[in-house]
């Protein structure tokens, strides 16, 4: 289909300056463009977001203890109680 779009001249020449260098045409960079913005909307390209723990209190962390696996955590704190 086609249509009509307006973009600014910066934003245009850039993008057809990528679009060359990558081997795309513009429309792909169009389309690539839109359907991942549609995508975030939605909540289906949700990436996650790196977080940074800081411990708290006292002795900070336990050797050993993986914050990322909740499993071995649970089993750590039922340990401790």
């Amino acid at each position: 289909m086609r249509t009509t779009v307006r973009l600014d001249e910066k934003l245009l020449k850039e993008v057809k300056r990528h679009a060359a260098e990558s081997g795309m045409t513009l429309t792909a960079i169009i389309e690539e463009s839109l359907r991942e913005r549609l995508a975030r909307k939605s909540g289906r390209n949700k990436a996650r977001a790196s977080v940074r723990l800081h411990a708290v209190g006292k002795g900070g962390l336990h050797a050993g203890i993986d914050l990322d696996d909740s499993a071995s955590l649970l089993d750590a704190m039922e340990k401790t109680d």
